[in-house]
């Protein structure tokens, strides 16, 4: 809890610093530096999005997969977001560009996304239903950045127009913002990776 309060601090006062600053050049800078680095970190979760989405149609199980097996900016930890994370990253007056069909060769398409993420279709997230007796169901959620809905109950084998978008929690600098004390409390504690 300790450490989510410093990230939350560090950036309140990196979103105060920067607010006043922005012009939409520092934006333009902003969009094209997360497709050439591929990946942009959110400054209200601090969580790192992969630039773009897998850009062809996939199962659920295949966007799982293909999330786990990510190998990206040095790091292999990346996963499916969830269906809150992809909510989170929603933003009716963002632009940005991407595709819209089979396979993302469709035709030029702007979706409702932050950090100009390219994405070529609707985009499935880790969240499963589940059924009467709280089993996870063969079904799961996806998330529509054109219309900015969430659709529930898509079967999982299901892949027309459906992609991956992956996502990594950046770790927490333990004793970043913190007192001595806490330091101290924290040191010999073996930290969960």
């Amino acid at each position: 809890m300790k450490c989510l309060a410093e990230v939350a601090l560090i950036l309140l006062f990196v979103a105060a610093m920067t607010a006043g600053a922005q012009s939409p050049t520092n934006d333009q800078s902003v969009k094209q530096e997360t497709q050439a680095r591929g990946y942009w970190t959110d400054p209200a979760t601090g969580l790192m999005w992969a630039g773009k989405d897998n850009g062809k149609d996939v199962s659920w199980k295949k966007a799982m997969k293909y999330c786990r097996d990510l190998r990206l900016a040095g790091y292999s930890d990346w996963r499916l977001a969830s269906l809150g994370e992809l909510k989170g990253i929603y933003d009716e007056n963002a632009n940005a560009p991407g595709l819209m069909g089979p396979s993302g060769k469709g035709t030029p398409a702007t979706w409702h996304v932050k950090g100009n993420l390219f994405l070529t279709g609707n985009q499935w997230s880790s969240s499963r239903l589940t059924d009467d007796r709280g089993k996870p169901s063969g079904y799961a959620s996806r998330f529509d950045f054109n219309e900015g809905q969430m659709f529930n109950g898509d079967e999982l084998w299901f892949f027309t127009n459906k992609r991956a978008l992956c996502v990594r929690a950046l770790p927490c600098k333990v004793g970043l913002l913190s007192s001595p004390v806490a330091r101290m409390e924290t040191q010999g504690k073996p930290r969960r990776r």
